[in-house]
């Protein structure tokens, strides 16, 4: 229990509870082949056992340069409208996809922010923001979102840099599931095909 400056009692905030998160993220990912909804569960474990405001995850598409909003937790549907998010006008997620983890303490004011009038009107403060890297290469990134000036300490930082990895893994292999998939039905129609021809 902690004083406030009237005096009165208060409770400390819960303690951060990253091991079951953890655990929990990764039944989720062992447990299911549909990419959305394990996607989704892991923002959702970020958020509540970071005790943020929201979490997001952006895929880089490659050919048009704007980070696409894969699974979010927290975010209100006037601020996911406020635009394409595109890595050239984005300082922040540019410098996270080099492979480092990037902290903005007020994205209000800081000029690495895209849509810091958008953060205003919806209450974000500071942002934490890591890669989501295969094999060295970074596809995308994983942000959380406070509404009050934070400051993240390394072990902050390192658990959602472990969900990332595993979110990315996930990805990953619901890529490679679906290319062996297509093959495969490929195959089979070629041969089916071949087999039923005059």
């Amino acid at each position: 229990m902690t004083n406030d400056s009237t005096g009165q009692s208060q409770a400390a905030p819960p303690e951060k509870d990253y091991y079951k998160a953890l655990h929990q993220a990764a039944l989720t990912l062992s447990s299911s082949l549909e990419l959305d909804e394990v996607l989704q569960s892991v923002v959702i474990s970020i958020t509540q056992a970071m005790q943020v405001k929201a979490c997001g995850l952006r895929l880089l598409d490659p050919e048009t340069g704007q980070m696409r909003l894969s699974a979010v937790y927290g975010l209100s549907n006037e601020y996911l409208a406020k635009g394409p998010v595109n890595v050239v006008n984005s300082p922040f997620d540019s410098e996270a996809l080099l492979g480092s983890p990037v902290y903005i303490a007020d994205v209000r004011v800081d000029p690495r922010f895209q849509y810091k009038d958008a953060a205003r009107q919806e209450g974000l403060v500071s942002v934490l923001c890591v890669p989501l890297e295969v094999h060295g290469n970074a596809i995308g990134v994983m942000r959380v979102y406070t509404n009050s000036l934070t400051n993240f300490h390394e072990d902050d930082i390192q658990f959602l840099s472990v969900l990332a990895s595993l979110a990315a893994l996930a990805i990953e292999n619901a890529r490679l599931y679906e290319s062996i998939r297509n093959s495969y039905h490929g195959v089979m129609n070629a041969f089916w095909g071949t087999q039923v021809s005059p």
